[in-house]
């Protein structure tokens, strides 16, 4: 867990004198009196008759349907019991930015100073019509129960007690995954749940959900083991849940033999002789805040065969509940849902111990140190991070919602993960888009890798293939590609060239050796040529024996750009192939061009790559607008370098009159509309989205100093003009970036 004093917190929170983590900002412009007047009198009255006519309508003109209270006493505060209505504020705030963060949903904390809960329902009740959604925190048990159960029947939007279900739902499908691994299963486990608040009670119920039966769970409080006929402490909840009196007492009584612990309670309740007595391949979730009821190390010294999870970022198998609340509340919002159900609850849950079964994306990797993350007995839950949940649980609970007559608003799934997508950026909607259009062939398009063995290739071939974006074949020593593949757990046999042992081999020598006969090849030279994979995936293509070729993992560009051009050549019409990389900056897309092929091209090149960059534009529904950049603006500087490509910028338009092309243009003039149109305001390009630099030192320079200090996310290299679909990634690339280079690949082979 990452370290930090009690000054860095403070500081933190009022840091460059703006206070808290929170603030309201405008979603519609305000800069004019015309646009004052719509956002308030006279314009606001329009959609005030309409909500009146219609309340639903209130989901169309208002922020209500992404719109959640945060509500609180201040009764439970984390780990830090009762501090009071104000103190609870930071949680709140905090809450509110985990929903904005990882669900796109906003959030107004409210801080009710009661500890009626009638006046907490009443007042809840009241504000209600602000929102689309009540999320209920930190408010102590039992009256956190009533006070849901109590609101759920007034309110037809969803209420969530957080602090109840959101750890249910991670622990549930940690659980599943659990007992998976260990090979037992619901129906005939033994579980003991230290602590009986509003968590404990609701994770015993979600358990129930998943087949545990409800006489194999035994509750224990600071009075001791919950059993029927005990008189302190008791309440209608616990009463639920309380067990044959057994003569079981204490949690040291209760934990033998068991095979499941729950811990929702204090620190350091279960002993490591505890842990001793307990059942075969013990599961442990120790999940109280911040030092759990057993400290890991501790119950692994104990037992070699447990599986333990804490509430901690710093040990494996982390309890979030920021893995649950963000998430459900965007798939019931999404539906205008009238509540959230158990069943939905349920759906989360299984989505959940879904998505943990899933090969993890490096980025995820990269967050959590680097090292290699693996369904197993240190990963049964995903993890905080995982851009996936969203894609996955959503869409789960929002399904749900539907089937069970929840939802108001009926949505297509497939269209909704989509939308999800989009939500996370520029950059997921450009993936999509690659992906989406490769789906379209059907996945019969034969992608050939050449660096097959490698486990990065290895993982994105096998998203690839699930996903039905293309048929991958691996170039590699089949013995090496099969131990990864059984390293990675991976039940999936791809087709796999052996360049040893390839039996096309020969035919590929000879139709290589007439391709480049004149070019000094020899005939043994050319049976040597075709085994290096960046000749034989080449080839593969050019024989029909597969689709498209990918490579560039563990190769420098030249090694893989140069055997494609000696087999394939330039498409037809083209005399110079170009490389482009697709910047996102903020949410605008750029494509930057040529930073990867040409070091120093003549205009007649400049033009030719800025038309292959304006026809990819057009590929990826992008309407061009090419600028040529220079240091000059339209002659101000005479000089070769500028001329060169005012030059270019005439041949352009002498060729396409049609495309909105000008230049030459200093890069500022180039993306700054306000002061191409002051200062400039004969240009024909009034927006740019194409950028042709004038070398490739200039365009590799920019492109990479935006994607390391401007914080722009790079999609590429795309390669252009190539006589086939050859495509070259960066070395060092992460599976999503092999799996958007592919979906090129195969959405140029589908264009051919």
């Amino acid at each position: 867990m990452a370290k930090f004093t009690r000054e860095d917190a403070l500081e933190y929170h009022r840091l460059k004198g703006k206070p808290g983590k929170v603030a309201i900002v405008p979603t519609k412009p305000m800069d004019t009196q015309r646009a004052l007047s719509l956002a308030y009198s006279p314009g606001v009255a329009e959609p005030v008759l309409e909500i009146e006519k219609n309340p639903e309508a209130a989901y169309e003109y208002t922020s209500k349907g992404n719109l959640v209270a945060v509500v609180s006493n201040g009764t439970a505060i984390l780990g830090l019991g009762n501090r009071g209505a104000l103190a609870s504020k930071p949680v709140m705030e905090g809450k509110g930015v985990l929903f904005k963060k990882f669900a796109d949903i906003d959030v107004f904390d409210i801080e009710l100073n009661s500890h009626d809960p009638d006046e907490i329902i009443k007042v809840v009740a009241a504000i209600s019509p602000t929102f689309g959604g009540i999320n209920l925190e930190d408010i102590k048990a039992p009256e956190c129960f009533y006070i849901e159960e109590t609101l759920k029947g007034m309110l037809d939007i969803p209420v969530f007690h957080d602090d109840q279900h959101g750890t249910a739902i991670i622990s549930s499908a940690g659980l599943a995954n659990a007992l998976e691994i260990v090979g037992k299963k619901h129906e005939e486990i033994r579980i003991v749940i230290s602590g009986a608040g509003a968590s404990a009670i609701s994770c015993a119920e979600l358990a129930i959900s998943w087949g545990v039966k409800r006489e194999n769970i035994m509750l224990v409080d600071t009075k001791g083991v919950v059993y029927k006929g005990r008189k302190e402490g008791m309440n209608k909840y616990k009463e639920m849940l309380a067990v044959e009196d057994k003569g079981h007492r204490t949690l040291a009584d209760a934990v033998k033999g068991a095979d499941v612990f729950y811990g929702l309670s204090v620190a350091n309740v279960l002993s490591p002789e505890m842990v001793k007595s307990m059942a075969a391949d013990p599961i442990i979730f120790a999940m109280a805040n911040p030092d759990p009821e057993i400290r890991p190390e501790l119950a692994r010294e104990a037992r070699k065969d447990v599986i333990i999870a804490t509430g901690r970022s710093d040990y494996v198998n982390q309890v979030n509940n920021v893995l649950g609340f963000p998430f459900i509340f965007r798939g019931a919002l999404d539906v205008r849902a009238k509540g959230i159900n158990e069943e939905m609850k349920f759906a989360a849950s299984k989505a959940l111990a879904a998505l943990a079964k899933e090969d993890v994306p490096d980025s995820v990797i990269r967050a959590y140190g680097g090292e290699p993350i693996k369904f197993g007995r240190e990963y049964i839950i995903p993890k905080p991070l995982d851009p996936r949940v969203l894609l996955w649980e959503a869409p789960a609970v929002a399904e749900m919602g539907m089937k069970t007559g929840m939802a108001r608003k009926t949505i297509d799934i497939d269209e909704y993960k989509k939308q999800l997508a989009y939500r996370q950026g520029k950059g997921e909607r450009i993936r999509y888009f690659f992906q989406n259009k490769a789906r379209t062939s059907g996945g019969k398009k034969r992608v050939v890798f050449a660096e097959g063995e490698e486990q990065k290739i290895i993982r994105a071939a096998y998203q690839i293939q699930e996903e039905g974006i293309a048929t991958p074949i691996l170039i590699g020593n089949k013995a090496v590609i099969e131990r990864e593949l059984k390293t990675l757990s991976f039940d999936y046999k791809p087709e796999i060239v052996d360049p040893d042992t390839y039996f096309k081999l020969e035919a590929y020598s000879k139709a290589y050796y007439e391709l480049r006969q004149r070019k000094g090849m020899t005939a043994s030279d050319a049976l040597k040529k075709v085994r290096d994979v960046n000749v034989l995936g080449a080839m593969m293509v050019k024989m029909g024996d597969a689709d498209a070729f990918v490579s560039g993992l563990t190769y420098d560009y030249p090694e893989v750009i140069r055997p494609a051009l000696q087999v394939h050549h330039t498409a037809k019409g083209v005399a110079r192939a170009a490389g482009v990389y697709i910047m996102i900056v903020d949410d605008k897309v750029f494509l930057f061009t040529d930073a990867t092929v040409n070091i120093d091209p003549t205009a007649e090149d400049l033009a030719e790559i800025a038309i292959l960059a304006a026809d990819f534009a057009k590929k990826i529904e992008l309407n061009p607008h090419v600028a040529f950049l220079s240091f000059s603006n339209f002659g101000s500087t005479p000089h070769p370098l500028s001329n060169k490509v005012a030059k270019a910028v005439g041949l352009v338009k002498s060729r396409h009159p049609d495309l909105h092309v000008d230049g030459e243009m200093q890069a500022d003039t180039a993306v700054v509309p306000e002061l191409l149109a002051e200062r400039y305001p004969f240009s024909a390009v009034k927006d740019a989205n194409v950028l042709v630099f004038p070398s490739l030192e200039s365009a590799n320079i920019a492109y990479k100093l935006l994607a390391r200090l401007g914080n722009a996310k790079a999609i590429g290299p795309i390669l252009l003009g190539v006589g086939a679909p050859v495509h070259v990634l960066q070395t060092g690339d992460d599976v999503n970036a092999i799996v958007q280079i592919a979906s090129v690949a195969v959405m140029d082979a589908m264009g051919r």
